[in-house]
């Protein structure tokens, strides 16, 4: 998944940002609301984290604005705020979950697979794809009861294509997903990982349609 993180605190955001990108997860940072509206401008998210009380603004008036223009991005909002009325009014505004600081980074974890499951059509963590079975929740994939091991790339890869099952994913959107807007891609990234994937999986895994893309097989 690519998440962008809106947090302005240094130290809670490097610990939130570094736990995510050790899940797998590729992570962008935006420290204030216009830096946040200028990464969604130029970028496709799976999930944004959006503290409330950031330095040019509020987040829920944020989020009421961004879901009026059609934004539809999945939002968890990462706020000290616990009042009730506060989580009514920012689950009110469009956000899919509320986690009150200070929160145990496993739990963030956990929510923000739950949010990504909903949004992927699938809220049982655990599907099967051919002969293998893949928990979504504990991220590991098994074929007859034997774990395959998958690079954290890998994993985001085949998530990718778990969540869009029947759609064929550009490089570019693949791209998208892998990488944050500091690095470096070579230029043949995605058809090595694609190839990896299938000499760990099974060649039918994913399928490659010609001048578009690669889609989920059905291994």
């Amino acid at each position: 998944m690519r998440i962008l993180l809106i947090e302005d605190d240094e130290v809670l955001g490097n610990a939130v940002a570094d736990h995510v990108a050790e899940a797998g997860h590729t992570v962008d940072r935006a420290k204030c609301l216009s830096e946040a509206d200028d990464s969604l401008a130029v970028a496709t998210y799976d999930l944004a984290l959006l503290d409330l009380m950031l330095p040019d603004g509020l987040g829920i008036p944020f989020l009421r604005k961004r879901r009026a223009r059609g934004d539809s991005t999945p939002v968890i909002i990462l706020t000290a705020l616990d009042q009730i009325t506060e989580r009514i009014d920012g689950l009110n505004a469009g956000a899919d979950d509320y986690l009150v600081k200070p929160f145990d980074l496993a739990e963030l974890s956990a929510r923000i697979g739950s949010v990504a499951r909903r949004y992927g059509g699938n809220p049982n963590p655990v599907v099967r794809l051919g002969a293998f079975e893949v928990d979504l929740a504990a991220r590991t994939i098994r074929r007859e009861g034997r774990p395959v091991p998958l690079t954290a790339r890998e994993w985001v890869l085949l998530e990718a294509f778990l969540a869009r099952p029947n759609q064929v994913l550009s490089k570019a959107q693949l791209e998208e997903r892998l990488w944050s807007f500091e690095a470096e891609i070579e230029s043949n990234a995605i058809e090595v990982y694609v190839s990896r994937l299938r000499r760990k999986l099974d060649h039918s895994v994913i399928e490659t349609v010609r001048g578009l893309g690669y889609r989920l097989g059905c291994p």
